[in-house]
């Protein structure tokens, strides 16, 4: 841990706080999931409770007649003490019952022998507590436990000797729970709080720059080998559970792909801990996972103990991109096209603003007033011809509403997202520093972003090369003049089911304004994945560009927009309405896939039908 690299994020004390108490203490992210989230909180608030315990049993060893002072004759205590013990052995039961009969798939890869020890030392533990009580109780020792605990009194002889030989029964489990802790998976009960406070207090979108204006010794590439890793790495992997939450949530792993979250972590962890200098990739981590990652964030989401699988991931890519050279081949094009043309379709960028040329959109030229919002259209919208009609109806709509908006046209550059979620940092960093240098020029505080990849590298990520902005997603500025009768849509009947972009709703939390412009057009129908539970729609982590192997992540995501009965599939993203689009035609389905500027702009009332203004002001 020592030698492992800083981390660069700010340190936000009061959200760190928020995050022990909340996840922690809490168990928020556990309790997703009721049942066996239950199971978890008995026992950890169950351990919480039963601490003094311990002290207490060590005074006992020593002298049977002494007690910890106070807490000791404290009847509430003892009443307590027996109803933890119910709880924590209900955990346990509930627990083994999820193992042995239900055993879900999520367990496929992690050490259930070591997690059968760990919960039979547990019922030791508290089954020993239980019987010490009752032992000293009925030897006259222990006035003040609890019911239960009376009644098993009863099965006790008054001489004693029972209370002795459960006081160090008890103190046999504990100190050997405590001896086996360090070598098992369990460390995350002392490592857990740690990484949570550790974790990244801003969007999780965020990924943390590398620095290349360091001296040499300290210029980092990625990570190659355990000594290239992080503090909040190492903290990952000694944090893992192997409760498989992250691997059920992976669209890569229910797709059949090589990668589950869960082995890459313990591939990690288990390197650590062999202090292997080799390289990570081929030894603790099949090459293949790193590149099966579509960074939809649906691992992290659902991490209990804040585990950042994503870094993971782009710091092994960015190894592999550019100290070796080694990534998949049909990604070759679209790195090669952002960095000679300036976006990954490799069109010429005077071809950028060509959709908005009949439609009278202002295009800012150095030297230009600011207009209130700059509208950043993105690669897709600008060269795809399906997702240009969402930049279209965006634009028609804040002609319509009256907004003082631009575009910076060819001057607009890729913001260097797929390059830099393939992990190459460099020309990531380049169009960042170029395209702050434009935006700074252009005196541009306010952006309306209507790719969430886009959204999320200007609201996120730039703010790191010099970029403040306050950018919002279209759907929130739709949503807003929606709400404020600047824009007035016909209301539908048709059933709408929308998709949940997985870098506007997981990444950055924005997931009620397309809903409101979703019911403002139609009859809402929501898939069973959605919100910040969503599944993916396969393109992110530049696998819009990459080839899918196997059973395909927008055909599984069709199949379930299909299943709804909705005759629309809404979308807020360029890349989900490709990515989409293609899924639905691959299983023959008629439903419609649009955005939802698209639909909004449809279902304009006859009052709003009125010709389109020019120009945007």
């Amino acid at each position: 841990m020592r030698r492992a690299k800083p981390n660069d994020r700010a340190v936000d004390v009061p959200r760190r706080v928020r995050n022990e108490v909340e996840i922690v203490l809490g168990q928020r992210k556990l309790l997703q999931r009721l049942v066996p989230g239950l199971a978890h909180a008995f026992v950890f608030w169950g351990f919480l409770v039963l601490l003094p315990t311990i002290l207490m049993a060590m005074i006992a060893a020593v002298d049977k007649h002494a007690e910890l002072p106070w807490l000791g004759r404290q009847t509430w205590f003892g009443w307590m003490v027996d109803l933890f013990v119910v709880l924590v052995l209900a955990g346990v039961a509930s627990a083994v019952f999820i193992r042995k009969a239900v055993r879900p798939a999520r367990f496929q890869g992690s050490h259930r022998g070591e997690a059968d020890f760990i919960l039979l030392m547990i019922a030791g533990v508290v089954a020993t507590l239980l019987c010490w009580h009752a032992a000293a109780h009925a030897a006259g020792l222990n006035d003040h436990v609890g019911p239960l605990s009376a009644a098993l009194a009863k099965a006790f002889p008054s001489h004693g000797l029972e209370e002795r030989v459960f006081v160090w029964a008890h103190l046999a489990f504990v100190l050997g729970f405590l001896r086996y802790l360090p070598h098992s998976k369990h460390l995350h009960i002392a490592t857990a709080a740690i990484n949570v406070w550790m974790a990244r207090t801003s969007r999780p979108g965020r990924l943390e720059p590398l620095r290349f204006d360091v001296p040499d010794d300290e210029l980092r590439f990625g990570v190659a080998t355990i000594f290239d890793l992080t503090k909040k790495e190492v903290m990952d992997g000694f944090s893992c559970t192997e409760c498989g939450r992250c691997q059920d949530a992976c669209p890569a792993w229910a797709t059949g792909k090589v990668l589950s979250p869960k082995l890459l972590i313990m591939g990690v962890r288990d390197q650590v801990l062999a202090q292997s200098g080799e390289p990570i990739l081929g030894n603790g981590v099949p090459e293949q996972m790193i590149w099966d990652c579509v960074t939809c964030g649906a691992c992290v989401e659902a991490c209990p103990v804040s585990i950042e699988h994503i870094d993971h991931i782009v710091d092994l890519r960015r190894s592999r991109v550019m100290v070796d050279s080694q990534f998949p081949a049909e990604a070759e094009p679209m790195l090669r096209d952002v960095e000679r043309a300036g976006n990954p379709w490799g069109k010429p960028q005077t071809e950028r603003a060509a959709w908005a040329e009949s439609l009278g959109v202002r295009v800012l030229e150095p030297g230009d007033q600011a207009p209130e919002y700059l509208y950043w259209v993105g690669c897709a919208a600008s060269f795809d011809e399906r997702a240009k009609k969402s930049a279209e109806s965006t634009a028609k709509l804040l002609q319509r509403a009256g907004v003082d908006f631009a575009i910076l046209g060819p001057r607009e550059a890729c913001t260097g997202d797929p390059a830099r979620r393939m992990g190459n940092e460099y020309v990531f960093q380049a169009y960042a520093a170029q395209n702050v240098a434009t935006l700074k020029e252009q005196r541009v505080r306010k952006i309306v972003a209507s790719c969430p990849h886009c959204f999320n590298t200007l609201a996120n990520e730039y703010g790191d090369f010099g970029g403040d902005y306050e950018v919002v997603h279209h759907t929130e500025l739709l949503a807003e003049l929606v709400r404020d009768g600047r824009l007035e849509p016909k209301p539908g009947a048709k059933p709408i089911t929308y998709h949940d972009s997985c870098y506007l709703a997981r990444h950055n939390d924005v997931r009620m304004e397309p809903r409101e412009l979703v019911a403002a057009v139609g009859r809402p129908v929501e898939m069973k994945r959605s919100g910040k539970k969503t599944f993916c729609c396969g393109a992110g982590g530049a696998h819009m560009w990459m080839e899918e192997k196997g059973k395909q992540i927008n055909v599984e995501r069709a199949r379930e927009a299909i299943g709804t009965g909705a005759e629309t599939l809404a979308v807020a993203c360029p890349f989900c309405t490709v990515m989409l689009d293609d899924g639905v035609r691959e299983t023959g389905s008629e439903l419609r896939v649009a955005d939802v500027s698209t639909l909004l702009a449809e279902s304009l009332t006859s009052a709003a039908d009125a010709p389109l203004p020019e120009s945007s002001g």
